[in-house]
């Protein structure tokens, strides 16, 4: 479906059925795959043909969602995965190695951050991190001739920093590695980084793409852009013989355009099996279906909600790309035109005392760690999330003690900003 629009796509790719099949997409909930032969069976072992043998490594629920998130994104192959974590981790792994370095946006989610600078450390692969807003020249000095990947997050969680793709994306192809970005946030409904550079893209789907809090999941896709034959020294487990496969090249046999998936299935899945449900594939791809109403709506309220905690005495900042005062304001207008997301952060000028009061009279809104979902969600970090540091840790976090994170759901915008006006007013 490549020349339909991103709303068409959201409703209808992926998944075309035949004469008499299914008109919603099947869930195929079941772990093996029966063949009349096992000379059939083996061609799937020796990648020399298509299909299904264990669903711990495809599915064809999942590759049917993974479709049309390719699709969306304007990739040429993607895949499903249990979780966001996931996405990362095997977007990353895929072509890190033991002794490897990556670089990345020092502005990313915190359990990416710990994944990247602990676990991945343990295993080998080191990390420098840098701020979203360095220069070129800070930038180009982070990377060492073992680096071979840069990732970010488009927008920021929970931070809300907007990564200037293109800069980035500049960087990694300067030093001939591609550039890894997580388009959460914005969703491709606001952003497809493909189009500014970038190589990889991942996603956890548990959060917009379902939008109901109902499947965890995320998602890896590629642009099908990034010529890894051509920097064949700094890519070996793509463009070397793969002896668990018989010497398939993966490179080689399925091009540029298939053989980072090709390899991340048949290898990192093949081994960790962090794949998702075909039931979860089901409920996200009900999710997908509506993507592009909701995200109209979830930056409708998230502006407005926005606009008017800026004005309210108690509120002491509003981190949100939208508004004119932030400082992403003018890159947001570049990337995300039509709007970011439904998610705003904001400082209590009473400091955490006021924001536990804040939280405490909060109806509409649930306390939750959830964001991205349909309905409006709130957290103080402070109290949840990161409670076990102190206020000087918290503020080197980049979440003191006076940070809300409300993510605005789908819900009516006045009574949204009903709900935070009454919670404030019960601050003294």
């Amino acid at each position: 479906m490549k020349n339909y629009k991103i709303n068409t796509k959201c409703v209808q790719a992926g998944y075309r059925p035949g004469n008499g099949e299914p008109r919603q997409i099947p869930i195929i909930q079941s772990t093996t795959f029966k063949y009349d032969t096992s000379e059939d069976m083996g061609k799937l072992f020796d990648l020399e043909a298509t299909g299904y043998f264990y669903s711990r490594l495809q599915n064809p629920t999942n590759d049917y969602v993974a479709a049309k998130i390719a699709d969306m994104e304007g990739g040429t192959a993607a895949m499903l995965t249990s979780s966001g974590q996931a996405a990362n981790f095997f977007a990353l792994f895929n072509i890190c190695n033991c002794g490897d370095h990556i670089v990345a946006s020092s502005s990313i989610y915190g359990g990416t951050f710990n994944l990247i600078s602990i676990t991945m450390a343990k295993m080998g692969v080191t990390a420098t991190f840098v701020s979203p807003d360095c220069t070129e020249e800070e930038l180009n000095a982070a990377f060492k001739p073992n680096t071979k990947a840069v990732f970010g997050e488009t927008i920021a969680n929970p931070a809300l920093t907007v990564l200037d793709i293109e800069k980035f994306a500049n960087a990694a192809h300067a030093h001939s590695v591609p550039l890894i970005v997580d388009n959460t946030f914005a969703t491709p409904i606001n952003c497809r980084p493909f189009e500014w550079g970038a190589d990889i893209v991942t996603h956890s789907t548990t959060k917009y793409m379902d939008g109901h809090g109902a499947a965890l999941g995320g998602a890896v896709v590629d642009s099908g852009n990034f010529d890894w034959m051509a920097h064949a020294d700094k890519f070996p487990g793509l463009c070397t013989p793969d002896d668990s496969y018989h010497g398939i090249t993966y490179a080689e046999k399925f091009g540029k355009e298939g053989a980072f998936i090709t390899k991340c299935t048949a290898q990192l899945m093949r081994d960790l099996g962090s794949i998702q449900s075909p039931q979860n594939a089901f409920i996200l791809n009900l999710g997908l279906e509506s993507l592009h109403v909701r995200m109209p709506r979830h930056c409708e309220n998230g502006q407005s909600v926005a606009e008017f905690l800026e004005k309210h005495p108690k509120v002491a900042y509003v981190n949100y790309c939208g508004l004119p005062s932030d400082k992403y304001y003018e890159v947001a207008k570049k990337y995300l035109p039509n709007g970011s997301c439904g998610v705003v952060s904001f400082g209590l000028k009473g400091g955490g005392e006021a924001a536990k009061i804040f939280m405490k009279n909060l109806k509409l809104a649930a306390i939750e760690t959830h964001v991205a979902d349909a309905r409006t969600c709130c957290l103080n970090p402070a109290t949840s999330t990161h409670r076990q540091m102190n206020d000087e840790q918290l503020k080197e976090a980049g979440v003191p003690a006076e940070l809300i994170r409300i993510s605005c759901g789908i819900e009516d915008k006045e009574d949204l900003i009903s709900d935070i006006s009454q919670a404030l007013d019960c601050i003294k």
